[in-house]
């Protein structure tokens, strides 16, 4: 019999092209998961991947087992919805994927609240700038700055989130504008559309820091670190001055996203309505 852990291994091999990003995914060291592949081509009797370098490309046996493994974690989280979905209390888990700043300014006092009058709710917070998928039920909710475009899901305008040009409170004045240096994303956000604004602002000026998290941001713009294009919710009441700039500001929809399966049962409903409130 195969090991359904060598396939869960091979699968996100095959969906993020790298051992280390499979690591990442599975939460396990980037050598088990080169040892579940192993096992699972000595298993099988085929050789599933070609290791070259730092990157790991699938043979067509691989990309054929890889396949196969796909539908089978997909059928398996049918399953586990079904399990939530035949489940006519407000009990179990929830796993829910949000924007990290997000996540830690804004939703903490609405799953309190929600679990002060639900206490067999179990919320797990997935806070990642990458999206879960809810398809392969990595998460059973989402809050989005981006719409989904395909996938059995419901998915629900809720609010919106302005950005706008931050900088500490004596910048502005005690620094030229022509040397306004700037604060934004590492290239991971290059494409988002504040970071694109971002650089439309500088114009040529330096992003002199980068980081991968607002939180990061907020703090290099209050030590003097230059400007940055910040989201209302995380840059008010930090001290900061907003800079009213032409073009600064710019606001972004938020999306509830929730597999279509669990949407209407009393446990997703719960955590979807306590969501939507806030």
């Amino acid at each position: 019999m195969l090991d359904w852990e060598d396939l869960r291994h091979l699968l996100a091999l095959s969906q993020t092209g790298t051992l280390s990003g499979a690591a990442r995914m599975l939460a396990v060291e980037h050598a088990t998961v080169s040892r579940r592949v192993a096992h699972l081509e000595r298993a099988i009797g085929a050789r599933l991947v070609d290791r070259r370098g730092r990157r790991v490309q699938l043979t067509a046996e691989g990309e054929r087992v890889a396949a196969i493994a796909e539908r089978m974690s997909a059928d398996a989280m049918t399953i586990a919805r079904g399990g939530i979905g035949a489940d006519q209390t407000h009990v179990g888990e929830v796993r829910i994927s949000a924007p990290p700043a997000y996540a830690g300014a804004v939703l903490a006092p609405s799953l309190v609240r929600l679990r002060q009058r639900h206490p067999g709710i179990r919320v797990t917070v997935i806070g990642e700038t990458r999206y879960a998928s809810l398809g392969r039920r990595e998460a059973d909710i989402a809050l989005r700055l981006s719409r989904p475009e395909s996938g059995d899901l419901t998915v629900t305008k809720v609010g919106e989130v302005g950005f706008h040009a931050y900088a500490a409170s004596d910048y502005a004045e005690a620094v030229d504008e022509r040397d306004w240096t700037f604060v934004g994303y590492d290239e991971a956000m290059a494409s988002s559309p504040q970071e694109e604004r971002l650089a439309a602002i500088a114009a040529g000026r330096p992003i002199a820091i980068r980081a991968s998290t607002l939180e990061l941001q907020v703090a290099a713009v209050k030590a003097g670190g230059g400007l940055a294009l910040l989201p209302d919710f995380i840059a008010e009441g930090q001290g900061l001055t907003r800079l009213a700039l032409d073009g600064a500001a710019i606001t972004r929809d938020l999306w509830l996203v929730v597999h279509t399966d669990i949407k209407d049962v009393p446990l997703g409903r719960a955590v979807t309505d306590a969501l939507r409130a806030r």
